[in-house]
């Protein structure tokens, strides 16, 4: 039997399949319009992409180490590891948010060495080794910011210059270009963290300077431009704490109110309320960051103890699980807090 394959159609026998704007046509060959006795094959909606999450590996970027760090490192989702230092960011800094497309990582804002900073760096997942260069600029300049990733663009919201903001930036990742105002939070607030579903953002947490922290979970849609809503609220108050998105629940880990926190809270993303504690972090953390796999959450880095002290700890705990336990999986290169999360 011979089959012959052309631009927009294949041929075999009597039939023909030929590509249309509405499905995969199935006819008599000769005769594209005659699908009466055979039909046609529609395309299937599989509703939007979910980039935040990744599959392969975990990217902890920058940092405060003692000075400020520039290193980007590399980590496995499948085994207990310890991180490669995999690159570098354009310039040392941390306090910055972290937004991942599904084949780049990204750095936007934060502080170091001396200053607030708006730049935004863009790094390539495939590369072995990462060089980081700036692509953009936010709207301000800031720090302690909450980083969301889009199917197509990456959100930047709220953060310190040095009070509380109520500003929601994006950028594209189809190109490089400067960030735009597209939204505000509900409520200005610093030490934000972010969260993702498929089709929204979300803001947990932070400190409305000079008021203590917050609990409130703000919501904002990717496909529109518009104002963020306060939609539910954490389990407690506090701030600087990592976020990790399941495909079906938002994840707010650790924190610090009066001292560091292991609370793991979970809200839903199908309904607007309440977040509740449904775990624990290996010990008492804050100034960490988040990470997403497709069936866990890590986080890695922060700051431990009374005073508060470097860690190069990584955390794992499984979005199954009832109650989310965390344990110990691996380490970065070197201790350091406020640093940022990214994933393949």
């Amino acid at each position: 039997m011979a089959i012959k394959i052309y631009p927009n159609r294949i041929e075999f026998e009597k039939y023909s399949l030929v590509i249309t704007n509405n499905g995969l046509v199935v006819s008599s060959t000769g005769d594209p319009s005659n699908t009466a006795a055979y039909g046609t094959l529609t395309y299937a909606d599989a509703g939007p992409s979910i980039v935040f999450q990744g599959t392969n590996a975990g990217y902890s970027s920058g940092g405060y180490s003692v000075p400020y760090s520039n290193v980007i490192d590399k980590f496995p989702f499948a085994t207990v590891f310890a991180s490669t230092d995999a690159g570098d960011l354009s310039v040392a800094r941390g306090d910055h948010a972290g937004q991942s497309s599904s084949v780049s990582g990204y750095a936007s804002g934060g502080f170091g060495p001396s200053s607030y900073c708006n730049t935004i760096d863009k790094f390539p997942f495939s590369a072995s080794a990462v060089v980081a260069t700036s692509v953009g600029v936010l709207t301000c300049a800031r720090r302690v910011q909450a980083g969301q990733s889009g199917p197509s663009s990456g959100y930047t919201s709220g953060g310190g210059a040095p009070d509380g903001l109520t500003v929601i930036d994006r950028f594209p990742f189809s190109n490089d270009r400067n960030s735009v105002l597209v939204g505000c939070l509900s409520i200005g607030r610093r030490g934000t963290t972010g969260q993702s579903s498929a089709e929204y953002g979300y803001t947990s947490g932070g400190q409305p300077v000079p008021a203590p922290a917050d609990t409130v979970i703000d919501k904002f849609p990717f496909a529109t431009d518009v104002n963020a809503t306060a939609v539910g609220n954490l389990s407690c108050c506090r701030w600087l704490a990592a976020g990790a998105s399941s495909s079906t629940h938002g994840y707010t880990m650790g924190g610090y109110v009066a001292t560091s926190s292991n609370i793991i809270d979970r809200f839903p993303f199908a309904s607007d309320g309440t977040a509740t504690d449904v775990g624990d972090l290996s010990a008492n953390r804050s100034y960490s960051t988040g990470i997403s796999s497709s069936v866990s959450g890590f986080t890695a880095g922060g700051g431990e103890g009374s005073p508060i002290g470097n860690t190069a700890k990584v955390d794992k705990f499984p979005f199954t699980a009832p109650f989310a336990t965390a344990t110990c999986v691996g380490s970065l290169t070197v201790s350091r807090r406020i640093n940022a999360g990214h994933q393949i």
